[in-house]
């Protein structure tokens, strides 16, 4: 089994900063339509709204194509039984149910919006949500303590012709069911053959026994316990709900169901199953210890006795966690697409069937990223797909909304699955695990990274964060004094752990001045200005370091221009042999990333320049994984209108196309023809109209000017901008970075200290 890693752990100042910085909370709402002119507001809402008002009043399935409906999703809970904190009022459950709508946003394209309801009589509950539900297109109950949530959920589905999905329920399930079908592939075990011991007779311990049953398990083949033992025929004050899974078996205690099982599903509290109970377990046992944080029995111990078994836990920390993120997203992305009225049994098993067939599949090189560079197989340590599947948009969806219309609750139908299928993979760019990608294989060959300004607080957090997790030894510049002043601030001790340089050790400030003078004693450096130089300015410190071999990489920058630190490194640092140093940000939007260059660097590029940046960010767009498609930008498309701004452009693509390179390239052109499709009709003769992903800018402000539009009042997701052609894997931060930026920056410098031969 793979080594275990640490849970990644912030401190609770931190979680508050995060949902309190910039808007409160973690959900807005956007508009879909143009709304800049009067004519726009007016057909957005008075007179205009009054068409499709009317026709909806005619028709109330018009609701789905006039307004959002076919595509919202509620998230509803009364704060009841909040993730592991219990009953702490629907109020308290808001940030929980932000969190569930980002996630149907960031996965599935879902638009989301959460409600909490303050009451806990299940008729008030009802009635509220009944009244409500044609608002939307489905409604996913999140975080209600049983036995209410069985009551609401089925009255529900009486009242309402939408899909109403208990996820606590309903999710677990499907993910689980997946794994089993998985497990008993891999153990060659018949499932009507199988027995099934559950620990935990809760929401999600029955809803599991429920799917296991519509999959094939047999009833009296399932032993459901609770905290007082088996749930038997016969027994005292056992609910209506509970009951429902009493058999006839003279088994009292979990110790005595476990003797000779083939499957133990927990759903339950950690440490409640021994090493002596797995021993009592049939040959290639199934043990799904599923309580969160902490398992049924952890997966170390039960290898300690059984090494035949297939094991999933909960956790991220080990193979095969059951994560309800691979499920609901896509099941209702599929729901939603066929307007489904309900999400029934055989949807749900639909969608587990698809879950486990794509574990068996060979999995994409995002997958592998995502572990770290090592390609995952099925077998006992991947039975379950990574979060990071891209396919899981395309495979789920398609199963659920095929088993709508087989099964009769569609209201709308696919006519061609697979072109479906290609219409949700667009849907979604893979590329935003990119960072995931890069950081699990940062994790491989951790580095120490230098976080040159180590007092300044974002630099800081970002410091801390890439320590935690487990990227490497962050290693920061700055003052002692300050810097654990700064750690009180921010909400941690001042003794935090955490390496701290300066110029106070004079051993390393001898070293350093001594390398450094043999770089510029011939640009007329004296030895006392190589020292005064080495003492007061960080980059020469921490490049210093770097030479020296004492770090590996390093992040500077977020407290002074981008190009006053451009000027620093000149000085300490080369560029790298044939190469230019310059800008290069990655933007990503609308299911499309692009690579923009030269962002921060050089005012009025030469043809010759333009040609180095262009094969420079080639290589670079191979390094991330990208097919690289290069477009020179301009204000004309190939000469029209001619003007003399854009010739340095005509001649670089003159100079590039006498060279052998290998990849394609055209220009120049304006950014929508680049960048849109429908232009390949105007311009059917060249590959990269309509395709680009690297756009090379003709100056410097025409990219700096277009990539802040894009991240102020375009939406886009910035990555960088990444300084490349350094012969340092250095990076700098822009003035006032995020901390998530930081982060970013420092792993792609660590990343690219290990991929890239910075020797030559």
């Amino acid at each position: 089994m793979p080594k275990k890693t640490e849970i990644d752990h912030y401190s609770d100042k931190e979680a508050l900063d995060f949902h309190i910085k910039g808007k409160s909370g973690k959900i807005e709402i956007n508009s879909s339509k143009p709304l800049t002119t009067k004519r726009d507001l007016s057909l957005a809402y008075s007179p205009g709204v009054a068409a499709p008002v009317k026709e909806i009043a005619k028709n109330p399935d018009l609701a789905y194509d006039y307004t959002s409906k076919g595509n919202l999703v509620a998230v509803i809970s009364n704060g009841s039984a909040i993730l592991g904190l219990g009953n702490l009022g629907a109020l308290a459950s808001k940030p929980v149910m932000e969190g569930k709508s980002v996630l149907f946003k960031r996965f599935a394209d879902i638009d989301s919006i959460d409600i909490e309801i303050n009451n806990n009589d299940p008729k008030a509950i009802i009635e509220t949500i009944k009244n409500i539900g044609g608002t939307f297109g489905g409604i996913n109950l999140e975080d209600i303590a049983a036995p209410d949530c069985f009551i609401i959920e089925q009255k529900l589905k009486e009242l309402l012709d939408i899909p109403i999905f208990h996820d606590d329920q309903h999710g677990t399930a499907i993910i689980t069911t997946a794994a089993l079908i998985n497990a008993l592939d891999i153990s060659k075990k018949k499932v009507d053959k199988v027995k099934v011991v559950i620990n935990g007779a809760g929401a999600s311990a029955q809803a599991c026994a429920n799917l296991f049953k519509s999959s094939g398990v047999k009833s009296d083949n399932i032993i459901m316990c609770d905290s007082k033992g088996v749930i038997y025929e016969g027994r005292e004050n056992v609910d209506q709900f509970k009951s429902a899974f009493a058999i006839k078996t003279k088994l009292r205690t979990l110790s005595e169901a476990i003797d000779g099982a083939d499957v133990f599903l927990g759903l339950s509290a950690k440490d409640v199953v021994s090493k002596e109970m797995v021993k009592k377990m049939a040959k290639n046992p199934i043990i799904f210890a599923c309580a969160n944080p902490d398992p049924e029995i952890k997966p170390e111990l039960i290898q300690e006795v059984r090494s035949d078994a297939i094991i999933a836990t909960g956790r991220s920390d080990y193979p095969n966690q059951v994560n309800n993120l691979i499920g609901f997203p896509y099941i209702f992305r599929g729901a939603l697409d066929v307007r489904a009225k309900e999400i029934n049994e055989n949807m749900k098993v639909a969608a587990a069937q698809a879950i486990a067939l794509l574990a068996r599949e060979n999995v994409p090189d995002e997958v592998v990223s995502a572990y770290g560079g090592d390609r995952p197989r099925y077998g006992k340590d991947y039975i379950i797909p990574s979060t990071f599947d891209p396919r899981l948009i395309s495979v789920i969806p398609a199963a659920v909304a095929r088993a709508a219309m087989d099964s009769g609750v569609a209201r709308k139908n696919i006519n061609d699955i697979e072109v479906y299928k290609d219409q949700l993979t667009n849907r979604l760019d893979p590329t935003m695990s990119l960072m995931q990608g890069i950081n699990a294989k940062v994790r491989k060959n951790p580095k120490r990274v230098i976080f040159a300004e180590g007092e300044d607080e974002n630099m800081l957090k970002a410091a801390i964060e890439f320590g935690r997790n487990k990227l490497g030894t962050p290693i920061l510049i700055g003052a002692e004094k300050r810097i654990k002043e700064q750690l009180i601030n921010i909400g941690l001790d001042e003794n935090y752990k955490i390496q701290i340089v300066n110029s106070t050790n004079k051993e390393k400030r001898e070293r350093y001045a001594k390398h450094l003078y043999k770089r510029l004693q011939r640009e007329g450096q004296l030895e006392r200005d190589v020292d005064r130089l080495v003492r007061n300015d960080r980059i020469a410190w921490g490049a210093s370091m770097i030479a020296c071999k004492d770090a590996d990489a390093m992040v500077t920058g977020n407290i002074r221009h981008y190009a006053a630190s451009i000027e620093k490194l000149k000085k300490v640092t080369d560029p790298r042999p044939g190469e230019e140093i310059f800008g290069m940000t990655m933007i990503t939007l609308k299911g499309k990333t692009i690579l923009v260059a030269d962002t921060n660097v050089q005012d009025f590029p030469s043809p010759e320049r333009l040609v180095k940046v262009s094969k420079s960010c080639v290589r670079v767009a191979r390094l991330f994984g990208f097919d690289p498609k290069v477009a020179f930008l301009s204000h004309s498309t190939f000469g029209k209108p001619i003007s003399k701004n854009t010739k340095h452009v005509r001649d670089a693509i003159e100079l590039l196309k006498k060279e052998k390179v290998d990849f394609d390239f055209d220009g120049e052109m304006q950014p929508d023809v680049a960048l849109n499709p429908v232009y390949k009709e105007i311009y059917p003769f060249s590959k990269i109209v309509g395709s680009a992903n690297i756009l090379i800018m003709p100056a410097l402000h025409s990219a700096a000017i277009s990539t802040k539009l894009m991240k102020v009042f375009g939406g886009g997701k910035l990555i960088g901008p990444l300084l490349i052609g350094l012969g340092s894997p250095i990076e700098v931060a822009p003035l006032r970075a995020t901390t998530s930026e930081i982060l970013n920056l420092a792993s792609i410098a660590a990343y690219s200290s290990d991929v890239i031969d910075y020797s030559s």
